[in-house]
């Protein structure tokens, strides 16, 4: 687990709509009023702590926009939790409390969907899968069938989270059967495993390899279309801070989030 600190949908306006007309039907002096300009009109500000569990892919992304997000709320404090979806998703039934929760898969959102604490999940991104090899290319790996090599130290994500099942569902489509020596809990202990030299390949999300530079060689695979990854996000329905989670989502799916999501690598929704 790893903690961070840290366009507006309808929902969020009109409550913000609401809070400052409450604020502006005080004892002011109506003639006042009829003199005020918009810009003098007062705006609601947010503030408190917006906790976000997100997919491990998602880290360098949501890193940014939590500090461009700090900066357009000075009073709010964004807390970050990632891992892989699978097992967020099972802190969140288990009573976690969070405001949002990000997965890189549709059907790992479906475990927090089941259990009616989502409100409304939207996918505002989409990933694919590419081999990353240790910077030099030791084992010469060129392509999918390289990860049923015997004499190569391969590692892969664990089946029960969303790389690990794009994995599979990308290597049956390939007719290859992998051999892999370590399964991971999540897409960035795949990278390490491979920064490390402890594995000669992995297969990982393409915008892990864009974020890991220069550090590792990442081949990219022809038919990586097979298995695209989906990521949905919601606000949970017993969200501690409501309103903030609303406003995350709409930085998220607006255009300043979407933007630095495409420069990550991401697909658009």
């Amino acid at each position: 687990m790893k903690l961070r600190r840290g366009a507006v949908p309808l929902a969020l306006a009109v409550a913000l709509t609401a809070l400052v007309g409450c604020g502006a039907q005080s004892d002011a002096d109506p003639a006042a009023s009829e003199a005020a300009t918009p810009d003098a009109t007062p705006t609601a500000e947010l503030s408190g702590t917006l906790t976000v569990f997100a997919a491990a892919s998602l880290t360098e992304t949501f890193d940014a926009l939590a500090d461009d997000f700090e900066r357009q709320h000075p009073s709010v404090e964004v807390v970050l939790n990632y891992g892989g979806s699978s097992a967020l998703a099972q802190q969140i039934v288990s009573g976690a409390p969070a405001d949002v929760f990000a997965a890189a898969s549709e059907a790992t959102m479906q475990t927090v969907v089941s259990e009616d604490l989502a409100i409304e999940a939207v996918v505002f991104a989409t990933n694919t899968l590419e081999l990353v090899a240790p910077l030099g290319n030791p084992g010469d790996v060129t392509g999918l069938t390289d990860l049923a090599r015997p004499e190569l130290a391969i590692a892969l994500c664990d089946p029960v989270v969303p790389c690990g099942a794009a994995a599979e569902k990308l290597l049956a489509a390939a007719g290859v059967t992998a051999s892999p020596d370590t399964l991971e809990e999540d897409v960035k202990a795949v990278v390490t495993k491979v920064l490390l030299g402890e594995a000669d390949a992995g297969l990982v999300y393409v915008t892990d390899v864009r974020a890991a530079g220069a550090e590792v060689e990442g081949i990219q695979v022809p038919d990586a279309d097979a298995a695209v990854n989906l990521y949905p996000v919601t606000a949970l329905a017993d969200a501690p801070s409501p309103l903030l989670a609303q406003a995350w989502i709409a930085l998220l799916t607006g255009p300043d989030g979407q933007a630095a999501l495409a420069e990550a690598g991401f697909g658009a929704p």
